[in-house]
């Protein structure tokens, strides 16, 4: 299916350009160049489906950051939207050697704000929880909302204002699930935070996800399993949110984090006794668990931006390797790691042990050597 740029008027002297061209063939590459032009960093989603394209094996194996990887500045895809790139040299180049990627766009670099509206058939949730902080009157029927347009369209019609999903002066995408995408120009304030449609406190309405900086989207002619996403009316370029909107976006918190920083975590006791016993320069493998430890705790000082969860990885990879190596034994790397996360990250106390407890697991098998090198 091609994808339909809308180029008229005094855009026809363009025809010889990348975004004039997109249209003919409706090839992936095509679309991906045409997302680049319009100052859109693009990166490839894996074909036939919305996430981003896989890793290479050296990314998979040993876990590391976008920021530590070094495969983006050699030109390769991985990391997903964080190697997105408006380069048209290095896009061409990785559709033409993985003609079926898909194009995902990176929203934080490309300035945009993005309204995911779904309509999966799910259970009705909670009253205040449908557009979250706005109480409903006993007196409005509730029974026919079935999906996310209807949620997003609640807080208008009970403000007398037009359902956003109507909003014919941006660009909007259909997508092949029944769902839709609608694209802003963000607003100064508007980059830091993505809360979804599942969170309870700061979404901005039931099965509506907010995506900024931090996020990704399909771009519109991408054809996943499901079929096209596919854009509405002649309108290809996102406008900024009208002002009722951009009110929601600041009511629902998609804005910048207060700039005072959070009281720094205190390290817990074990990984503190580690940390003493590196400084003493008794044990390499204790040198190690410090470092790693320290990385870990260190997040406990913002809510987030610290890229937590690929620092677990490669912490928890990382203690493995002396406990292959059989300098260490997994009760004095494990409870260190355990401890350290849990006061960093509370809330991902449950999920924190087993992430430990494999990539752990996958660092033991590449021991360090005898003289405790990498």
């Amino acid at each position: 299916m091609s994808l339909d740029l809308g180029i008229s008027g005094s855009d026809s002297t363009r025809r010889t350009s990348i975004a004039a061209q997109a249209h003919r063939s409706g090839k992936p590459l095509d679309t991906a160049l045409w997302c680049a032009e319009q100052g859109w960093p693009v990166h490839p989603s894996a074909p036939g489906r919305k996430t981003p394209a896989a890793h290479c094996g050296r990314c998979q194996d040993q876990p590391h950051s976008a920021q530590e990887c070094r495969c983006i500045p050699a030109g390769r895809w991985c990391h997903g939207f964080h190697a997105a790139t408006t380069d048209p040299r290095r896009t061409g180049a990785w559709w033409t050697e993985q003609p079926r990627f898909g194009a995902g766009v990176a929203c934080g670099p490309a300035g945009l704000v993005m309204i995911d509206v779904d309509a999966h058939p799910a259970p009705l949730p909670k009253p205040d929880r449908l557009p979250p902080g706005i109480r409903i009157p006993a007196s409005v029927p509730l029974g026919g909302l079935q999906h996310g347009f209807h949620s997003l369209a609640l807080p208008a019609a009970l403000r007398g204002r037009q359902d956003p999903s109507q909003d014919s002066t941006t660009l909007r995408v259909r997508t092949p699930s029944g769902g839709l995408h609608l694209w802003y120009a963000a607003r100064p304030g508007h980059l830091r935070r993505c809360p979804t449609g599942t969170n309870a406190k700061r979404a901005l309405a039931w099965q509506v996800d907010v995506r900024a900086h931090g996020g990704h989207i399909i771009a519109p002619g991408t054809t996943t399993a499901l079929g096209t996403c596919t854009a509405c009316g002649p309108v290809r370029r996102p406008a900024p949110p009208p002002g009722r909107l951009a009110a929601e976006l600041e009511r629902t918190s998609h804005r910048p984090a207060p700039a005072a920083p959070p009281p720094p975590t205190p390290m817990p006791s074990r990984a503190r006794a580690a940390v003493m016993t590196a400084r003493s320069g008794r044990d390499t493998a204790e040198r190690t668990l410090a470092t790693v430890l320290r990385t870990v705790t260190q997040c406990g000082t913002a809510p987030e931006g610290t890229g937590f969860s690929a620092k677990l990885n490669r912490a928890a990879f990382t203690a493995g390797r002396p406990v292959g190596a059989g300098r260490m034994t997994p009760a004095d790397a494990k409870p260190a790691l355990v401890t350290t996360t849990a006061q960093a990250r509370p809330r991902q106390e449950r999920r924190s042990p087993q992430i430990i407890r494999s990539t752990m697991s996958a660092g033991s098998r590449r021991p360090l050597d005898p003289g405790g090198r990498t």
